[in-house]
């Protein structure tokens, strides 16, 4: 007679200390916070309750239950083919910036609506934003290219009224731009984060997409279990182009932000960025690895701030 099927308690140590997911899903906490979610949750081949992360419905009910026991947002959603992205990985992102931001304050943790965060391409899910207010009650401001995301992001925001008093919703209207028309001429931010688009064509992401489906013994199915658009998945010459972009229009505002960051999925991407920042002249650049799973990423940070302005900035608008 075989026994039950347990929720997992291995903790994922690869994950950042503060990480609230290091301990794994408590799939009956969860359950009781979004009951749709339960037709979803069965044993898997290790006799421990999990998900069927290729149903994208599955996903989205798991990420509405973490969302809604973890960080206090009661009602989320998202438009059907939208990025619905694992959030222990943005959470890592979140953390790690405290981290960083830390540095210039003793290592003290920031937190409060002092310290504001810039978010690039926050997408229809807002979730960077979401967890950030959450954890450290920091203030946002969320930008995208794609309108339907930003009316997605406005009715998460409508729907949680502790969300909306610490998140500002702005629509990037020129494809050339990311921080023109977005970063204010006298608004200072503490950081900039970005999930930038991964491929270079729709092509490549479609191929990409059967791939991993054939990988996963599903052949014929073409459509990605965490979704996303055409302005979420790619950006001609992908994700190097993409913060190519970002590092000279950053190099246009030096001052206006202490910490410019983005993640790079791709390896490959990171020798051209470093060149990049280096002819640009960033006092500084920091790269972060991050693993969550099998999947490598790691986040790439620079200042044009030295180590005595960044902590003229601390008293300046933290304190």
């Amino acid at each position: 007679m075989s026994s039950a099927p347990q929720t997992p308690t291995t903790e994922k140590d690869n994950l950042h200390p503060r990480n609230a997911h290091r301990q794994g899903y408590d799939f009956k906490l969860l359950i009781k916070a979004v009951p749709a979610l339960r037709p979803f949750v069965k044993a898997n081949q290790h006799e421990v309750e999990s998900i069927n992360f290729s149903d994208a419905e599955a996903v989205k009910l798991l990420n509405k239950a973490l969302l809604k026991t973890n960080y206090g947002v009661n009602d989320w959603d998202i438009p059907d083919g939208y990025l619905c992205p694992p959030i222990p990985g943005r959470a890592d992102y979140i953390h790690y910036i405290a981290d960083l931001l830390a540095e210039a304050d003793k290592g003290n943790i920031p937190e409060g609506k002092k310290i504001k965060i810039l978010d690039i391409g926050t997408g229809a899910n807002c979730i960077y934003p979401a967890i950030g207010s959450s954890v450290y009650g920091w203030q946002f401001v969320a930008t995208d290219i794609d309108p339907i995301a930003i009316t997605s992001a406005k009715r998460i925001l409508a729907a949680n009224p502790a969300l909306k008093q610490n998140i500002i919703l702005r629509q990037q209207t020129n494809k050339h731009n990311i921080f023109k028309g977005i970063m204010l001429h006298d608004e200072g931010f503490d950081a900039t984060i970005c999930n930038p688009p991964f491929h270079a064509s729709a092509q490549e992401a479609q191929l990409a997409s059967i791939n991993k489906w054939n990988k996963l013994q599903l052949k014929g199915k073409t459509s990605l279990n965490f979704g996303g658009q055409k302005k979420e998945l790619w950006y001609p010459g992908g994700e190097a182009a993409f913060i190519k972009l970002m590092i000279e229009q950053s190099a246009l505002a030096p001052k206006n932000c202490m910490w410019y960051t983005t993640l790079v999925s791709k390896k490959d991407t990171l020798p051209g960025v470093y060149r990049l920042l280096e002819r640009i002249k960033a006092t500084e650049v920091r790269t972060i690895n991050m693993s969550q799973g099998q999947k490598q990423s790691r986040i790439v940070a620079w200042t044009f701030l030295n180590e005595v302005e960044r902590a003229d900035w601390v008293k300046t608008w933290w304190k």
